[in-house]
């Protein structure tokens, strides 16, 4: 079997968003699964010294406005969220307890609701009382992802996973590898869909 695309994501990036519109589709017509990662950005932007490119004046305009393009490009609903970013821990502890627990395919079905619910309906996942109600609209066990959330077990499980993607070279999200190869950012679709296609170029 061939190897999965690892793609790393999180939950307030509108890029990860609109990846995580196109990766499966794009897998499929080549034989692949895709190996979803949730991870924090703001741990690997520590990890590398960066920040986010909203936290730049001269870039924020143009960020927002790309973000919105892009899911035009991609032929996808985005309405930019307000506030935005937003701390995702709690999202992504709910991600790795369903990835854990019921498998890939619960986990990403979570990570579909939960990027459609922030950057199509404003959804504030980082608050609790709405991201419980989420959890219950999405066909989970609401009480039982609230007590994910808050369980030190899946707060280690989310440390280890951003310690995970920093030791891999993520270091921004989306951020994908195919076949040991580092891809990052929403606009490299083209350049996967070349790897998949014929290999290393």
């Amino acid at each position: 079997m061939r190897s999965p695309i690892d793609f790393f994501f999180d939950f307030s990036s509108p890029y990860s968003y609109v990846a995580n519109e196109w990766i499966d589709a794009l897998a499929a017509r080549h034989g692949r699964m895709v190996r979803r990662h949730a991870i924090l950005l703001g741990v690997t932007f520590q990890a590398a010294e960066l920040k986010s490119p909203v936290a730049y004046p001269l870039k924020r305009e143009y960020s927002l406005r790309d973000f919105a393009r892009s899911a035009r490009h991609e032929g996808v609903p985005f309405v930019m969220p307000e506030p935005f970013p937003i701390p995702t821990q709690n999202a992504a502890r709910v991600f790795w307890w369903l990835h854990d627990s019921q498998g890939a395919d619960a986990a990403a079905q979570w990570t579909r609701s939960a990027f459609r619910a922030y950057f199509v309906r404003g959804v504030p996942l980082h608050e609790p009382a709405a991201l419980k109600a989420l959890a219950g609209e999405s066909g989970l066990d609401a009480d039982a992802a609230e007590r994910a959330w808050n369980d030190p077990h899946w707060k280690d499980r989310l440390r280890a996973a951003n310690e995970q993607a920093i030791a891999a070279g993520v270091f921004g999200a989306p951020f994908f590898i195919v076949d040991g190869e580092p891809f990052w950012g929403n606009d490299r679709k083209p350049q996967i869909e070349r790897v998949l296609t014929s290999g290393p170029f």
